[in-house]
């Protein structure tokens, strides 16, 4: 199990002892504890935890007023819930303040182990998506390329997208859902699309329908590739992907992302290709 950083929340010291017992005797290093709002802001302020064990009943307060303090500091820190209430319409609200775990007092070791690995699993998960994801779809794009024109990509760029920019004139957008969502988008000018998918076709487009909808499906095939590699590599990111769109015109201003996104550029026989792609973490799910 990774260690963590963790404080503990509750207004019991026989709690917070229990607490800290099983966290320190396996790794954990309890980095501090608050029994208060105003402590709940002091310390998370101080310690930026990777974890929080919550109570819900504190004096003046409740775990879900300190959970959303501690996410306002920090949305990133994971809280687990540990209280002697657990009911339908408690866990319901805790859901909705995105807590990554809930126990029930007494606290059982292995159940809290195992709500801790669970949160900090979703971390490690994510971190080797991010890790893989760039290279991955550049490779993708590049082999779809060569398999269906038998032509080269060459990348010359690579950069954060932070901004909204200019299309260069199409732009194929596709969603990707899985335990984290994201977005693939490849765009290039109209003569770059046009002289691109008439060597896929090996023949002139008819139309410019034609046009977008082979560009439609290789972006479909590139992402769907990308995903299975990915998807091989850690079952646990289950990406699929939401049906491709379209989008071209003249002067067309793409909106960033809400998240991070990296854009790489690509020379290609036919023109320039950009690729966009990234990943957010959004948030764990728990039952």
């Amino acid at each position: 199990m990774s260690a963590a950083r963790v404080v503990i929340v509750d207004d019991s010291p026989f709690s917070i002892a229990v607490i800290r017992n099983i966290l320190e005797e396996n790794g954990f290093e309890v980095v501090g504890d608050a029994g208060t709002l105003e402590e709940v802001n002091q310390v998370i302020a101080a310690t930026q935890p990777d974890l929080v064990t919550m109570d819900m009943t504190l004096p003046g307060t409740d775990g879900l007023e300190c959970t959303r303090a501690v996410h306002a500091i920090n949305p990133n820190i994971k809280v687990i819930v540990i209280s002697s209430m657990m009911d339908d319409e408690i866990l319901k609200e805790a859901k909705e303040n995105h807590v990554s775990g809930y126990i029930q007092k007494p606290v059982d070791a292995d159940e809290l182990l195992a709500a801790i690995q669970k949160a900090i699993a979703f971390e490690e998960i994510y971190a080797e998506l991010e890790d893989e994801y760039v290279e991955v779809f550049k490779e993708t794009l590049k082999d779809g390329l060569n398999r269906m024109t038998k032509t080269l990509l060459t990348y010359k760029n690579e950069y954060e997208l932070t901004t909204d920019f200019e299309s260069r004139g199409i732009a194929v957008i596709i969603g990707i859902i899985g335990k984290f969502s994201g977005r693939l988008m490849i765009d290039l000018s109209k003569d770059t699309a046009h002289a691109l998918v008439a060597a896929m076709m090996k023949k002139e487009p008819a139309n410019p329908n034609e046009v977008t909808a082979a560009l439609a499906e290789y972006a479909n095939i590139v992402a769907g590739n990308a995903c299975s590699i990915l998807n091989r590599k850690n079952k646990a990111f289950g990406l699929r992907l939401a049906p491709p769109s379209i989008m071209h015109g003249d002067r067309m201003l793409i909106s960033q992302a809400p998240f991070k996104t990296v854009s790489a550029v690509g020379d290609t026989d036919f023109g320039e290709v950009l690729l966009n792609v990234g990943f957010k973490r959004g948030e764990d799910k728990w039952t």
